[in-house]
């Protein structure tokens, strides 16, 4: 590593060259009461939060996820950041909500630095209107704006601006701290003041205090009196302070910060493309963005501060500030570990990054949609195979999962978590029926049209591209998914919970080894970095379709978080069985033990049981309830039918409640139409049932129940790709647009238009043309499926 940095014109940081020193400044506050400064206030809609900040400095974050813990930042301003567009003055909407965001952090607990630019850029605009102002209307007529331009020296005017402009934005920092009850403090520097030992001293000692007090630092430069910049002057270990990029740096080792935060309107760019994670050496293959538009540094400068600051301890984020749609709320996503900006790193991971696995899954994806339908066939044929041969590897892996997760998991996590050789069984048996049902599905001809002679278009289905998974607690999900993808052409990113990581290597391992078998293996990744389902959720560019499985919680955390990416899913699991006065006796304990007891974690489990009211008090009645405390299950009881028991279970908080466990709540309806109204307005448009032999009732809700699977007179838990013959499913949708219920092959599938013509243009079609629309329906090819 250290010998990359020479090459790059750094030396090697030596804690021994910074000692620990104080230097007299510029110090202006108006505080108030620390009993004040301390209180904690709701005015933010960012939610407040309670986090660890113990660390021991002397090495950098190696993850991003890791800065949560950040106790000590700095956050560095940057001209453009803090001023207009324009250049007309302060940007003050930008600069009100920085004030928020370190607001919040510091109420959090954290101990927050400004290094702040902007006062050249607003006095140059004061001056300027002073100048105007002062002048006569025949001198501003003589002389013009021109002229105005070039009256003074660039470097006088530099420091005449930096001395107009210094007072006025403290004292606007100073009016909108002072809104969240927060003090701040102004401190100028200038390179010597850090070549000085007693006034490093001072400075420590300053920012010290001014951090104990619970008070924000804010520094910046003495631009009126700093001396022009030397060049190559950054030797010994120590960089020189020449603008604001390395002040920030040099301020946050000498203060043993955690993180350094950059903002600029300057994007570190590789042809174009925003870098997530920065090494020390990547600098020889990075193209660096333009300088920004009114500071002194371009990236470079800031990637060279940025690497001086990683190697004496502190994590650095260079990021956008400008961005209106981020801006908002850079800082404290960053500091939240959010995938914002480019993140410096001393620990480069061995694999590729999301973003490559993206790639490569896009690439691969594309080569396996061109294969013979045979030939993914024979790839799923070999996974089953490999399923049943590495048996025993792959219970040995789930084994160490099975034994980390002991005391952690709940029982029907650990129930979903565990394998075991007849679930690799029925798994290879789907597997294969998935395998038979391939070979028609990707390139079918679903219309063949006669636009016009010589003129025909045809309909034919195609993957839908790059399918993200997200599922918990479900190692057995994995070559499910991975078979559907493969059968209809789909690259995959696989992103498991890390309560099933050593099961699901061995899975991705086996699956990449079936793929191989026809040079297709990079079309499913499994994602192994830390990546938030958050930071997943933004690659709208490389994600065609998320598909997530899991609680609930999850499920909606990926729908909100998903905003330019689709979701094919249900949250909720809230599946209804009704039993009519019809029912028969022998038929509903079944039905309700199997729909409650087999599986109570699944989402096709019941959750509600509707009970005619003429059968209260009857011997089907009792023998439900009987049946249900033998398998040891809780009743809650909904309003209705609390109101007809003398003593009654616990009357249930909610009738929107999916258990997930050996819960289940009963309610009392009058009728059918009773308990489809109850369903509509209770369900989540997943599974429900209707027990009952009167063919017409059954028939009644079967067609007026508006769910994605509803059943006469047979459990929940048929609600499964595998038991409707699908081979296996990606989820179950509850979505009205696409695919719904358990969404297998064909879910996975959409549809392009291809026209083969013979010189054909529009205009020979009009009015006047020598062409006219046919329109004529061809039959379909039938394609052989032997």
């Amino acid at each position: 590593m250290l010998s990359q940095v020479y090459r790059c014109g750094f030396q090697p940081f030596n804690q021994h060259l910074l000692p620990w020193v104080k230097c007299t400044t510029v110090f202006r506050s108006h505080c108030i009461q620390p009993s004040v400064i301390r209180h904690v206030r709701s005015w933010s809609n960012i939610p407040f939060i309670t986090v660890p900040l113990s660390r021991t400095h002397g090495k950098s974050f190696a993850h991003r996820s890791e800065l949560k813990h950040a106790k000590r930042i700095v956050v560095k301003l940057g001209s453009a950041v803090v001023t207009r567009g324009d250049e007309c003055g302060l940007a003050l909407g930008r600069l009100a909500s920085i004030v928020e965001q370190v607001s919040v952090l510091q109420n959090q607990g954290r101990e927050m630095m400004l290094v702040t630019s902007g006062a050249v850029a607003f006095g140059k605009q004061r001056l300027r209107h002073e100048i105007l102002l002062s002048q006569s209307v025949r001198q501003a007529l003589h002389s013009g704006q021109n002229q105005l331009k070039e009256m003074a020296i660039p470097v006088l005017e530099a420091r005449a601006c930096a001395a107009a402009g210094q007072s006025g934005l403290m004292a606007l920092y100073e009016a909108m701290f002072t809104q969240y009850s927060i003090c701040a403090a102004q401190i100028l520097v200038t390179n010597l003041d850090f070549h000085d030992e007693q006034k490093r001293r001072n400075l420590n000692g300053t920012l010290h205090e001014l951090l104990r007090m619970n008070i924000v630092p804010i520094v910046n430069t003495n631009d009126a009196v700093v001396p022009p910049a030397e060049p190559n002057s950054d030797l010994q270990g120590v960089i020189s302070v020449k603008d604001n990029d390395s002040l920030a740096a040099r301020l946050a080792v000498e203060m043993k910060t955690d993180l350094l935060i950059v903002l600029s309107d300057v994007e570190g760019s590789d042809d174009a493309k925003l870098i997530d994670i920065f090494y020390p050496g990547d600098q020889q293959s990075v193209t660096f963005g333009t300088k920004s538009r009114v500071g002194m540094g371009g990236m470079e400068a800031k990637v060279k501060a940025a690497l001086w600051a990683l190697q004496g301890g502190t994590s650095v984020v260079i990021a956008n500030g400008t961005h209106p749609k981020v801006s908002g709320h850079v800082i404290t996503d960053i500091v939240e570990g959010k995938k914002v900006g480019t993140f410096f790193s001393e620990v480069k991971p061995a694999g590729p990054t999301v973003e490559q696995q993206g790639e490569m899954a896009r690439s691969g994806g594309r080569m396996l949609a061109t294969l013979e339908p045979e030939q993914r066939a024979e790839i799923i044929h070999h996974l089953a195979d490999l399923l049943t041969d590495q048996r025993d590897e792959i219970l040995l892996a789930n084994k160490k999962d099975l034994e980390e997760a002991e005391g952690r998991l709940a029982a029907p996590l650990l129930k979903r978590l565990s394998l075991s050789t007849s679930k690799l069984n029925s798994l290879a048996i789907g597997l294969r029926q998935i395998a038979a049902s391939s070979q028609d599905s990707v390139g079918r001809v679903l219309r063949r049209t006669r636009i016009a002679k010589n003129l025909e278009l045809e309909q034919v289905t195609v993957p839908i591209g790059v399918l993200l998974v997200i599922f918990e607690s479900r190692p057995d999900c994995l070559p499910q998914v991975a078979a559907l993808a493969i059968a209809s052409g789909n690259g995959l990113l696989l992103k498991g919970g890390k309560e099933a990581a050593h099961s699901n290597r061995i899975l991705h391992l086996l699956t990449q080894e079936a793929l191989s078998i026809h040079g297709v293996k990079e079309a499913v990744q499994l994602v192994n970095t830390r990546e938030e389902v958050e930071d997943l959720c933004r690659l709208d560019k490389m994600i065609d379709l998320i598909i997530p499985r899991g609680s609930s919680q999850l499920v909606r955390d990926i729908q909100k978080a998903a905003k330019g990416i689709p979701v094919m899913g249900h949250s909720e699991g809230i599946c209804h069985m009704y039993v009519d006065s019809e029912a028969s006796v022998d038929k509903v304990t079944r039905l309700v033990r199997d729909s409650k007891c087999e599986y109570p974690a699944a989402c096709n489990a019941l959750e509600t049981l509707l009970i005619h009211r003429d059968l209260l008090r009857t011997p089907l009645f009792d023998q439900i309830i009987d049946m249900l405390r033998v398998e040891q299950v809780k009743i809650h009881a909904g309003p209705k039918f609390a109101s007809y028991l003398t003593f009654s279970p616990s009357e249930v908080k909610s009738l929107r409640t999916e258990y997930g466990d050996l819960e289940l709540c009963i309610e009392v309806v009058d009728n059918v139409q009773d308990a489809i109204d109850h369903i509509h307005k209770y369900g989540s448009s997943h599974t429900d049932v209707i027990v009952t032999e009167d063919e017409n009732t059954a028939e009644f809700f079967l067609q007026h129940v508006d769910s994605a699977c509803v059943f006469w007179n047979a459990s929940t838990r048929f609600s499964d790709g595998y038991r409707f013959g699908l081979g296996a499913e990606v989820g179950i949708s509850t979505s009205r647009i696409h695919a719904r219920g358990p969404v297998g092959l064909e879910g996975l599938l959409t549809t392009k238009w291809l026209l083969r013509g013979k010189d054909h243009v529009v205009s020979d079609f009009s009015e006047h043309g020598s062409l006219k629309y046919l329109h004529e329906n061809l039959p379909i090819p039938q394609r052989n499926t032997n």
